[in-house]
Parts: structure tokens; sequence; C-alpha cells
């Protein structure tokens, strides 16, 4: 019953703290994970669990001779689950920047409600979207695709030993820069119909005055801007689906250490 004993020996203690630490900064980061709806106790279990599955896999072992050597080992294991929810995060907020700018062109931008999983109030238009590539990633299995990328990566970048190379840095400019023009990108058709709408209304109140533009313009731009919406959400998704699978290549190259 006891034939686990003779395997707790500093080394193996040393590295289950690590892979814990790893984990648990992946799961403190990683999106779906860090919201609020999530509570911590449950993320530091599901961490403590995958630490007990994927500890076999560990071969290479190293033991630090000092506290403060093991201390800034766990510090790095935490910027790699930082930097790897990173790299998902400026996925979404590709998305999230989308809705935004789409709300703000219907002028649903006070039209806000909380967002249980962030903890803060966002337009009704981003947080549908944003639901939608959530369910979307989900159902392509990206969490289990995470796993087993770090199942085939364990032993590539050392417990302990993760650093960021110039090109990490290089590519989270590049991505951030992209994040921007996707998110432009996937509310342009939006933008530009909603552009056109005003310079027709324009028109017409330039030859009737009597239109009422706040009782028949304004509804008619959200009534048209929610159709386009429909049209464009599956291209949306379609683009963020080809951005997370890019992003899930950059994290293997992260995690192997290449």
């Amino acid at each position: 019953m006891l034939d686990f004993l003779p395997h707790i020996t500093n080394a193996n203690v040393m590295a289950f703290l690590m892979l814990l630490l790893r984990f648990g900064g992946i799961l403190a980061f990683f999106p779906f994970f860090d919201n609020q709806l999530i509570p911590v106790s449950v993320r530091v279990a599901l961490a403590f669990i995958l630490a007990v599955v994927f500890m076999p896999m560990v071969k290479d072992v190293v033991v630090y001779e000092s506290l403060t050597t093991f201390m800034i080992a766990g510090a790095f294991e935490l910027m790699l689950g930082f930097t790897c929810g990173l790299i998902l995060q400026l996925v979404f907020s590709s998305i999230i920047f989308a809705g935004d700018l789409a709300s703000f062109a219907m002028g649903l931008t006070m039209a806000s409600a909380y967002d249980p999983m962030s903890g803060s109030t966002k337009p009704i238009v981003s947080q549908v979207i944003v639901f939608l590539s959530i369910l979307m990633a989900l159902h392509f299995n990206f969490h289990y695709l995470l796993l087993d990328i770090i199942a085939h990566t364990i032993n590539d970048t050392p417990l302990g030993g993760f650093l960021l190379s110039d090109d990490m840095v290089k590519y989270f400019i590049k991505a951030f820069a992209n994040m921007i023009v996707v998110g432009f990108s996937m509310a342009f058709p939006i933008i530009a119909v909603l552009l056109l709408s005003d310079i027709i209304f324009g028109m017409i109140m330039k030859t009737h005055p009597q239109f009422n533009l706040l009782v028949i313009g304004f509804p008619v731009k959200i009534a048209v801007a929610l159709m386009i919406l429909a049209v464009i959400t599956p291209g949306i998704i379609n683009v963020f689906r080809h951005d997370l699978s890019e992003a899930m290549k950059v994290l293997w190259k992260v995690l192997s250490g290449n």
C-alpha cells in the first residue's frame, strides 16, 4: 500500500512543485479558466490533479541547491503560464475589439450588461460574439489540444528553465498589431453599412426636413446592423478559428523551447 514512499525524494518533490506551478500559471491566465465563474479553489484543485497525472512523464529532474534558486525557477514557470495565456488572450481580444467597434457603430454602447466572466460591464453585442467564440473553441476541444501539447513537450522545456526569447517579444508586438487589424476587419462590414445608412439618412433629411431621425432612423440602423451581424458572424467565427489554430502552433513552439 505504501509502495510510493521510496519515490518521495527531494528531486521528485521539487519536480512536482514546479509542475504544479506550470499548470497553475496556465490555468490562471488561460482563457475560459481565468473568469470569475470558476472559483480559485477549483482551479487549484485542477492544477494539482493535472500535476499528479503528468508527473510520471517528467524525465529530467533538476535539483536546486538553495531556496532562492528554487523560487526563481518557480517564477520562470509562472512566466511560462503567463506567456501561454497571453498568446491565447490576444486571439480572444480581437473578438472583443470587433464587438466593441460594432456596438459603437450601432449606437448600442450604452446597452451594456454585467459580464460574469470578467466581472465588468460590456456591450451586449460584444458579449454575444465572445460567447459564440468560446463555444466554438470548446466545441473543437482546444482545451484538450492544450493538454496534448503540454504532454508532448513537457520534457522539451525543463521545469524551471523557461526563458523568454527575442522571437517571442517580436511575436507579441506583431500579434498585438494584428489583433487591432483583425478586429477592425471583422467589424468593418457593419461600420461600412451604417456609414452608408448615415449618408442616406442625411440626404433624406436634406430633402425632407420633416423626417424624424430619432424616431425612424436609429431603429432602422439597429435593425440593419443586426441583419448584417447575423450574416457576417460565421465569417468572424471562421477567422477566429484560423487565428486560434495559429496561436496553438506558436504555443507548441513556446512549450517545446524552439
